[in-house]
């Protein structure tokens, strides 16, 4: 598949397959694919032939590796806080807002922003290849498109924290141990069970899988409770922590953070 086209839309017997389409970078996603992704979900709310929808990755190394960091690595405190973290918390909002059930089907690495994007969909059907991760503080930053205020949902408090602040990766039988995840399926029957998963729920009751994702997700994240999360990602990009974790990156060392 060609990387012209970041993110690939097919609709098929009522599901619209949305993959990330930059393979050589991991699927990592930068700002114009924030908002052609939430461009694309809305496109699939509005399509009344459109009954659920899967997002995944190309390829069979990442789901999604998160924020492009050659992109974070260039932006002031107020850009990281307009440009990726608000840009980012509505289009998560649009898959927790969406009518629609949303599967995330995550075929290989889902770390950062990547693992935020599975978490905010219905279901997180996994390949036994795939390996989660909040993994911002190995740069010394925070999530900042929502897993802050959802993670913890999910997993409780102390579950979550240990994610966030050790940037732990787990494999894929982990993540369905701690709940992080519905199934794991073998890579070579990955793609057969999350279309059978997507044609059941694209063929269920409509109104009442609409019903029962807004009692579950009312309440659950909005704007106001995401606007802390932002501003605190914004701060982060004024410290000396930041700069180093964004060199040893590029450097491919272990950084060495003072706490400034």
């Amino acid at each position: 598949m060609s990387e012209e086209k970041p993110i690939l839309v097919k609709i098929e017997n009522g599901v619209c397959w949305m993959s990330l389409n930059r393979p050589n970078k991991l699927n990592s996603i930068d700002p114009g694919m924030l908002d052609m992704l939430a461009q694309e979900l809305d496109n699939a709310e509005a399509n009344a032939q459109v009954k659920c929808i899967v997002i995944t990755g190309v390829g069979d190394r990442a789901f999604s590796a998160g924020a492009d960091v050659s992109v974070l690595s260039k932006l002031s405190s107020v850009e990281a806080k307009a440009v990726i973290s608000d840009k980012g918390h509505r289009t998560m909002l649009r898959i927790l807002h969406s009518a629609k059930p949303v599967i995330a089907a995550v075929n290989g690495l889902a770390l950062g922003g990547g693992c935020e994007l599975a978490i905010a969909c219905d279901f997180r059907v996994a390949s036994d290849r795939a390996r989660f991760g909040q993994t911002e503080i190995n740069l010394g930053l925070i999530p900042g498109w929502g897993a802050t205020k959802l993670l913890p949902k999910i997993l409780g408090p102390a579950k979550a924290s240990e994610m966030m602040m050790t940037g732990v990766i787990l494999n894929a039988e982990e993540a369905l141990k701690i709940g992080l995840v519905n199934k794991v399926v073998p890579a070579d029957k990955f793609e057969e069970e999350v279309k059978t998963l997507a044609t059941s729920l694209a063929k269920g009751p409509s109104v009442a899988l609409s019903e029962i994702k807004k009692l579950v997700n009312d309440d659950v994240i909005s704007d106001v409770i995401l606007e802390t999360e932002a501003k605190s990602f914004g701060k982060i990009f004024t410290t000396k922590d930041l700069k180093e974790g964004f060199s040893a990156f590029f450097e491919k060392r272990k950084p060495i953070f003072k706490g400034s």
